[in-house]
Formats: structure tokens, C-alpha cells, sequence
């Protein structure tokens, strides 16, 4: 009777552990809130800056962002493609981070920059021109890296 309540308990124990680290796998990449990563280059004057990027090609995608994030890695950003040039407003309500906004035209060059965005904001940050995509990174990144207006970002969506 022992040995069949110590296996019980064995089999009963490595379930529970297999339940929870199946569990863990699901919830923690839901709980950061990330998805599929891409590589994206910004060719500085100081040279390239290189970022791992979230893209975002849907409405609901665009709508989302990086609503609700408390945290976003130093080479991370998100990469919003509009499939079409046209001129886009962003805000920052539900945004706790602040964020520089890189706004790119279809050829990828960086037509504007809206430096350390305020946090939760509903002020609308035109993009002062049609553009194909914005990058959204950590607020003060643009500044540290010496990314300016006319530097070229190099993805995929752009130059085509």
C-alpha cells in the first residue's frame, strides 16, 4: 500500500509539474506582451544602429501598440506599416513609456521625429507628411544614437 501511494503521489507531483511549466510557456510570452521579432537598420552619419523590432500590419495591431507595456528593451522598437503612404496621427493614452516616434517615408528615409513623447497623452503627434511606416523606441534613443531627419531605416517594407 505504501509503494502504491509514494508512485501515486510521484505520477501525481510530475503532472502538476508538467501542467505549470506548460502554463509558464503560454502565459509569459502573453504577459510581455511581444511577438515575432524582425531586424531593422537606421544608417546613421555615426553608422548603423541595428533594432529588433515588433511589426504591426493590421488596424487592431496599429490600435494596440505599445499600450500597456511598462517595458521595452534598449535595441527593441515597433515598426507600424501602413501598407500605403499617407499622413498618420499617433497619441500616447494607455502608454506608459515614453517614446521617440521615427516617421518614414516609402523610400526609408526619416522624414520627422517626435522626441520623448509624453507618457499617456491623448495630443495627436501628426507625422507632417506622408510616411509608410513609424518606429516607435525607447524616448531619448533617437538622441543618444544621433538618429536625425533624412537618415535611411532599412526593412524590408521600405524601397520597394
Amino acid at each position: 500500500m505504501t509503494m502504491q501511494f509514494f508512485r501515486s503521489w510521484r505520477v501525481s507531483a510530475l503532472l502538476k509539474m508538467l501542467f505549470l511549466a506548460a502554463a509558464l510557456v503560454w502565459v509569459v510570452p502573453v504577459a510581455a506582451g511581444e511577438g515575432q521579432f524582425e531586424k531593422l537598420t537606421i544608417v546613421t552619419a555615426a553608422g548603423p544602429k541595428d533594432f529588433s523590432v515588433e511589426v504591426m500590419r493590421t488596424d487592431a495591431e496599429h490600435q494596440k501598440g505599445l499600450m500597456f507595456r511598462r517595458y521595452l528593451a534598449a535595441d527593441r522598437g515597433m515598426l507600424f506599416d501602413f501598407n500605403a503612404e499617407q499622413e498618420v496621427g499617433f497619441w500616447m493614452k494607455n502608454t506608459y513609456l515614453p517614446l521617440d516616434m521615427l516617421f518614414i517615408a516609402k523610400d526609408g528615409h526619416i522624414i520627422n521625429i517626435a522626441q520623448n513623447t509624453e507618457p499617456m497623452s491623448e495630443d495627436v503627434i501628426p507625422s507632417e507628411g506622408k510616411v509608410l511606416g513609424v518606429l516607435e523606441v525607447n524616448g531619448g534613443t533617437a538622441s543618444r544614437l544621433g538618429i536625425k531627419i533624412g537618415d535611411m531605416v532599412q526593412h524590408p517594407i521600405f524601397g520597394k
